[in-house]
Order: C-alpha cells, then sequence, then structure tokens
C-alpha cells in the first residue's frame, strides 16, 4: 500500500464507541464498496466504503464487518469476513489480506473467508433482536446507482422480516464527526501533498496553458507524494469559468489578465484536503481583483473565528451572510437599499455568494455529521467564502480546512500561501 497505514488500535477504539451506541442483543454489519465496472471487462477506480475503512482500515474489496457486543461466545463479538485469498488471484491482481494480516490490520480476532458471511449470520441472529442495517443519508447523497450495502440490506430484509431494524448511520454521524490525533495526522499529510501540488502550480501558470495542463501538474505532483490523486474531481476555472460552481471541464485556455479559481485536494490514505486558491494568471492582479480577492479573504478569516464549541451551524452561517453583506456593499456590487429591502430567505449577498461557507470533512470531502447539533472541538471544517461576478469574468473563492479546538482552531493549510502579494511573489520567484 502506498500510504501510511493508521495502527490497529485506533480501529479497535472506533468499533467499541460505535458498539456503545448499540442497543442491547442486536447485531451491526457493514459492506465494503463494489467494484463498479464500465463496459468490456473495464472497471472504476476501487474506493473504499468510508464506514467500513473507519471501524477496520481494510482497504479492499468483498470485506464484511459484524459486531455483536452480546454475543454469548467472545470469540463472535467481532468477526471480519474477507476475500480468500489464493495463488491465482495473486498471480493476477496481487494477492489480498490473508487472516493473520487481517488480524494485525484491524484488531479483529476472528477472521472468516467471506463465502461463511450467511451461514455464521445464520447462527448468531438466533442469540439477536434486531439488527443494525447502514445507509448513506448524507443530504448531499445521490441515489441513482444502487451501492452493495443497499442490495445487502434488501437481502438482509427479506432473510429476516421479524427482526427489528435500526440504523447505524445516526451513530456514526457522531463519532467520524470527531477526529482522532491519528485521522487529523493523515489530514494533514494530506493538505501538505495539496501545498506541494499548489506551490508546483505557482511556478507553470503562464498566459497560454490549458486549464487541464493545470490539472496535470498537480495530479504529478500528488502522485509523487504517495497520493493516490484528487480528492475530489478538480475545478480548475479561468475568467468566466471561475463563476461555475462546479465546473469541471477544465478545457479552456487561461489568458492574460484573467484570474483561475482552483479548487483542489489531494487525498491521502482514503482521507481527504480540500484547497481552493485563485492566481492571476499573469502573475499580478488587477487593482479591482485584489480588491475582491481580499474582501474574500477577510471573510475568510473572520468566518474561522466564529467556528467554535457550542456554535449552531445555521446561526454560523447567518453571521457569515453578515461580514459578506458588508463586503459586497464596500465593492459596489450591492447596496444598502437593496439589503434593507432583502427577502429573508434569500438575502441580498446571495446575488454574489450563493452556497455554504462550511462542511464537515474527513473520510468524505463533504463528511458526516450532525447539521442540527452544536459544533465540538474535534470536527474539521472547510472555511470557503467565495464572491462571484459573472459580468466581470471573475470569480474569487478561497479554502482552507480547519479543526475545531476547545479554545479557538488550528489550520491545517495554514502554512500554504493564500495573501495576494505572497502569491504573486511566489509565481514571480
Amino acid at each position: 500500500m502506498r500510504y501510511q497505514k493508521l495502527p490497529a488500535s485506533l480501529y479497535n477504539q472506533n468499533r467499541a464507541a460505535f458498539m456503545q451506541g448499540m442497543k442491547p442483543r442486536s447485531i451491526a454489519v457493514f459492506f465494503s464498496s463494489d467494484i463498479y465496472p464500465t463496459s468490456a471487462d473495464g472497471t472504476m477506480p476501487f474506493k473504499q466504503a468510508s464506514d467500513i475503512f473507519w471501524l477496520t482500515g481494510v482497504d479492499q474489496e468483498e470485506a464484511i464487518l459484524l459486531v455483536f457486543p452480546d454475543a454469548h461466545n467472545p470469540a463472535d463479538r467481532e468477526i471480519l469476513f474477507t476475500l480468500e485469498t489464493n495463488e491465482e488471484l495473486a498471480i493476477w491482481e496481487g494477492a489480498k489480506l490473508d487472516k493473520s494480516q487481517a488480524k494485525a490490520q484491524t484488531g479483529i480476532g476472528q477472521i472468516q473467508w467471506v463465502a461463511a458471511f450467511e451461514k455464521t449470520l445464520q447462527r448468531l441472529m438466533a442469540e439477536a433482536d434486531a439488527l443494525y442495517l447502514n445507509d448513506n443519508p448524507h443530504t448531499r447523497a445521490s441515489k441513482v446507482v444502487q451501492t452493495r450495502t443497499d442490495r445487502e440490506n434488501a437481502a438482509l430484509r427479506a432473510t429476516y422480516p421479524n427482526y427489528e431494524i435500526e440504523r447505524s448511520a445516526p451513530i456514526l454521524f457522531t463519532l467520524r464527526a470527531l477526529k482522532s490525533q491519528e485521522e487529523i495526522e493523515q489530514m494533514q499529510r494530506a493538505c501538505d501533498i495539496t501545498k506541494a501540488g499548489f506551490e508546483r502550480v505557482l511556478q507553470f501558470v503562464k498566459p497560454g496553458v490549458m486549464e487541464y495542463e493545470i490539472e496535470a501538474e498537480f495530479m504529478h505532483e500528488f502522485l509523487r507524494r504517495g497520493s493516490r490523486g484528487f480528492a475530489y474531481t478538480p475545478i480548475i476555472g479561468s475568467g468566466f469559468n471561475a463563476c461555475v460552481l462546479h465546473y469541471i471541464e477544465n478545457s479552456m485556455e487561461c489568458k492574460a489578465g484573467d484570474v483561475i479559481l482552483m479548487d483542489v485536494g489531494a487525498e491521502y490514505g482514503n482521507y481527504t484536503a480540500d484547497m481552493t486558491r485563485c492566481v492571476p494568471v499573469s502573475g499580478k492582479f488587477t487593482d479591482r481583483q485584489r480588491d475582491v480577492y481580499n474582501a474574500v479573504l477577510r471573510v475568510m478569516r473572520g468566518a474561522m473565528t466564529l467556528l467554535r464549541p457550542g456554535v449552531s451551524l445555521q446561526a454560523y452561517h447567518v453571521q457569515v451572510g453578515a461580514l459578506m453583506t458588508k463586503e459586497l456593499i464596500d465593492l459596489g456590487l450591492i447596496t444598502a437599499e437593496e439589503v434593507a429591502n432583502e427577502n429573508p430567505a434569500w438575502p441580498a449577498y446571495k446575488k454574489y455568494f450563493m452556497h455554504g461557507t462550511s462542511h464537515f470533512i474527513g473520510l468524505d470531502v463533504h463528511d458526516v455529521g450532525h447539521w442540527h447539533k452544536p459544533i465540538e472541538a474535534g470536527h474539521v471544517f472547510t472555511v470557503e467564502p467565495g464572491i462571484y461576478i459573472r459580468e466581470e469574468n471573475l470569480g474569487i473563492r478561497l479554502e482552507n480546512d480547519i479543526l475545531i479546538t476547545e479554545d479557538g482552531f488550528i489550520d491545517l493549510m495554514g502554512h500554504i500561501p493564500l495573501e495576494a502579494d505572497e502569491i504573486e511573489a511566489m509565481m514571480a520567484g
């Protein structure tokens, strides 16, 4: 494996915390991701399901975790089912985890081959009253394609119709949002790799380069530092493209006088970084571009100070809106009269700043967490305000990832160039 693995002790702690949230006499099961087919014999790159990874550290397909805290036999309280490795598999694809390797990596004492899952589950269900099934209730989740978890859940509901069904996601949303020290260090590695990619790009950008060439420079640096690539589809938008929030074509020429918005982040060991920077194609911001840039930077820094333990995310976004409203008035983009007469459901600032400022980040870029509960120390959020002036072909967004502490925050990207002067100096160097 190309990345530094986290210790089995972390996964022991994670499973113990999850089991504490389960009802008595209940079993929970978790499934790895499918390898999704494309056409002919092609497949998509494998990406492990975040929940089973958080609970075990297993980063291969055809894995199942079963936990049963009240099992009569202590050996049945944690079972990992893995794909049986063999010589032919080793020749064609590389060997999978054997039982001793799986035990060492996960801290789970009982390892069985995945073929034994149904028989073992049937035996243990005789002792249980409830079955915890996992799902993906993230508000931004797409439900178009059936996942392996969806498929297995349907089969389990049909096989055990008289059992009480519980949901694992609410427990995991609480636990996964609170990052351990080991996870923070892994996320910091992803941020460090992202920094290296950005500094490489600052030496590369000039009029005439293509947006996809910039994407390639990031990818080169990410891969050579142990990342498997981008944590999400990168946005490299120059000129008007920067005003398209989810622009991913990255197909246009970067022209003199324009600003490039780069929303990119490296993954490392399945953990993600999420950074946005804006740089002038010609190496120097115009006065107007610099004014808008600095306005966004002031909102970003003000927003960071608002993210504190006990704060409501809903109230936080209202406060950030007030910061942005002042900046947009000062830039001449909206008027005090428009603010006074605004629709509270769509404030005046939304014309130029139409997205949220922060989201959870971790194993997923838009990570799990309870939006209706107060912020806690140990949460990690993005901070990403932006101003998009379509009539000026100018979009500025700035984004860092911050760890919430008891008395403030730690900026995991505080070492990545951010000030306009610093950007210009590095491009000139």
